[in-house]
């Protein structure tokens, strides 16, 4: 069925092209898409692991206070924000990007330009989107654009990962006075709509036994770590629904070390990330996880029938699954943004991004990308690789994107936000 945008949000759309604030920081933003990309290369250069995030961080809060915002600081959680000040009479607007990567310390060479790309680890996801908030701002401050709500602008912590989203889960639940809506933008094709969260779980699951040593105690202690191997077999067969979309990928496996490499190890653990569309899916997948731990501690146990392997289980994420009317006024607005922009937008089904969060709470919340694509087709940029990449060429049109969708939820000059307007 085709998506249909309320003439409500059209006309505003028309109205904000039309503030010559805002359309002035529109044409500023494709005039500074140079210092974005300089800047983008500059940050991805400072390596941001999750959980080491500071140095990172030190530089955006620099940049944030530099392109005139007020307010600018480090939360208690490491997150770098600072406030556009508004005329105070529309809703208060989120506009963030994370500021961590996957990568280890040590990962990331300079950034190479070459075929209309960036090279680097992490120069996509989600450098990309924290350079964008800087051109957003800077523009948004040297145009002289006053939104009718405060607009925050934020590089959150411990997006990845065992990070499990906490950066931006502590902030919408310290900042004062709260958040009526938040736009995440990561690394994705900017015609991409994330309304949905992707509910899921990050777990460790640990076995115990005796140990001992390989060949004075072997047929003497049941084995740990060949339990853990056993439950990773039977969950490497499970069949799961591909619509809601749910998965599961066991990680990480965990035993003994090269110095006791002829030691049975007392200890061993699995680490695995379970996801679903759905929060029954969820929770179905989740008990035959711990039925297949559970199943093959009993067969380590009962193939030596000399002492009882034990497991235990430590959650890292929790990620609730969720949805918002896809035509809630922030998602038509969007849409008629980048649809105004001769994009042809998507929904997608799902999504693991900061916006779960927000959806989690009730915020109205979106996730858009940071990729443009002149054919409309998806470039593959390799995020999470060594071999990731960043599209240079109209790569503007997004922060432009940003901003529009920024100004419909918040508002500006006469013009009222459409979430309050569609009330």
């Amino acid at each position: 069925m085709e998506y249909t945008v309320r003439p409500l949000v059209t006309q505003a759309l028309e109205r904000v092209l039309s503030n010559p604030e805002a359309a002035r920081a529109c044409q500023w933003i494709e005039e500074d898409q140079e210092r974005c990309v300089a800047e983008q290369i500059e940050l991805t250069q400072l390596e941001a692991p999750t959980f080491h995030e500071q140095t990172r961080a030190l530089a955006f809060v620099a940049k944030l206070r530099a392109a005139g915002l007020t307010g600018v600081t480090l939360d208690t959680e490491g997150n770098a924000f600072g406030v556009l000040k508004s005329r105070g009479e529309g809703p208060r607007v989120l506009v963030e990007a994370h500021l961590d990567t996957v990568f280890p310390v040590g990962s990331v060479p300079p950034v190479a330009k070459r075929d209309g790309f960036l090279f680097a680890p992490g120069v996509s996801d989600n450098t990309r989107g924290l350079a964008m908030l800087l051109s957003m701002a800077r523009a948004m401050t040297e145009c002289r654009v006053r939104p009718r709500g405060d607009v925050v602008f934020l590089g959150s912590t411990r997006e990845e990962g065992i990070g499990g989203m906490e950066g931006i889960r502590a902030f919408l639940r310290q900042y004062p006075g709260g958040i009526d809506a938040s736009l995440s933008i990561d690394s994705d094709s900017i015609a991409n709509i994330i309304y949905e969260a992707t509910g899921f779980r990050t777990a460790e699951y640990i076995f115990h036994g005796t140990g001992g040593h390989a060949f004075g105690a072997f047929g003497q202690v049941s084995q740990p770590l060949h339990a853990a191997g056993r439950a990773v077999a039977k969950i490497a067969d499970f069949q799961v629904p591909e619509s809601p979309r749910t998965t599961f990928c066991v990680s990480n496996v965990h035993g003994g070390n090269d110095a006791g490499v002829h030691a049975i190890p007392p200890v061993a653990s699995i680490k695995i990330n379970y996801r679903s569309n759905d929060p029954g899916q969820l929770r179905i997948l989740e008990s035959r996880i711990d039925a297949a731990v559970e199943a093959a501690c009993a067969e380590e146990t009962a193939r030596w029938q000399r002492d009882t392997v034990t497991w235990e289980k430590k959650i890292y994420c929790d990620i609730p699954a969720g949805t918002q009317d896809v035509h809630m006024p922030m998602a038509e607005g969007l849409y008629a943004v980048l649809a105004r922009m001769g994009m042809r937008p998507v929904f997608r089904r799902g999504g693991a991004t900061n916006a779960s969060i927000a959806i989690a709470m009730g915020i109205p919340a979106l996730c858009m990308g940071s990729h443009y694509s002149p054919d409309g087709k998806a470039i593959p940029t390799f995020d999470h690789t060594l071999n990731e990449r960043f599209p240079i060429e109209g790569a503007y049109k997004g922060v432009q994107a940003a901003l529009l969708t920024t100004l419909l939820c918040a508002g500006v000059g006469d013009q009222p936000s459409i979430l309050e307007a569609a009330k």
